[in-house]
């Protein structure tokens, strides 16, 4: 759940009610509905589905470059979390969701990710080992003000010692990713740099 507070007033096409009935839209309702997951909606995804599967998208990225001023954060002190960021793969895992379970399940989704529509949610090729399915994911732009680009180690080692949220801090946020994904069989090398990091400065043992 990586909720952020917005930095600026929504407009009217950006808020959650309105993108909603687009991706609802877009759906269609004629077939069963895939989710992709890529950090948290992989250890906690917090919805129905009937089937998962591995998958690997082209053209987008698990970067830890996304502000987190409430969950892994506080607006004194920004925390971070894992976003979708345009550029390079990314193998997270696919969830399918049943066409008759859409309508109870989307809206769970979309209060759990879209409150405060951080994300841009698109419709995204995801390969998989069964062969490809359209899956909805939930990106950052790196126009969004709660993109905050690449870090230098200094500042991310701070941010791993002292941001704390309501769900917990980013350390043990970036420690649940890493373990989660290493369960399904998922290897990431940046994200297994940044646990290294960590335990380089006694954050983690």
């Amino acid at each position: 759940m990586n909720l952020v507070e917005p930095l600026r007033p929504l407009s009217p096409e950006r808020e959650p009610a309105h993108m909603l009935a687009q991706t609802r839209a877009a759906w269609g309702g004629r077939s069963d509905l895939w989710v992709f997951g890529y950090a948290s909606l992989i250890w906690r995804p917090e919805f129905e589905s009937v089937e998962q599967r591995p998958a690997r998208v082209h053209g987008w990225h698990r970067a830890l470059e996304m502000s987190s001023r409430l969950n892994r954060g506080t607006p004194e002190f920004p925390g971070l979390v894992f976003a979708l960021v345009g550029g390079g793969s990314c193998l997270g895992m696919v969830y399918r969701i049943s066409r008759d379970r859409v309508e109870d399940e989307l809206p769970r989704l979309w209060a759990r990710e879209m409150t405060n529509c951080v994300y841009d949610p698109k419709w995204l090729d995801c390969r998989t080992p069964q062969g490809n399915v359209t899956a909805l994911a939930f990106t950052l732009s790196r126009a969004s003000p709660n993109y905050t680009g690449p870090m230098d180690d200094a500042h991310v080692v701070q941010i791993l010692r002292r941001a704390t949220g309501r769900y917990g801090t980013t350390l043990a946020y970036l420690l649940e990713t890493d373990r989660s994904l290493r369960s399904h069989g998922i290897r990431d090398k940046k994200i297994e740099r940044l646990v290294d990091l960590a335990r380089q400065h006694a954050l983690v043992t």
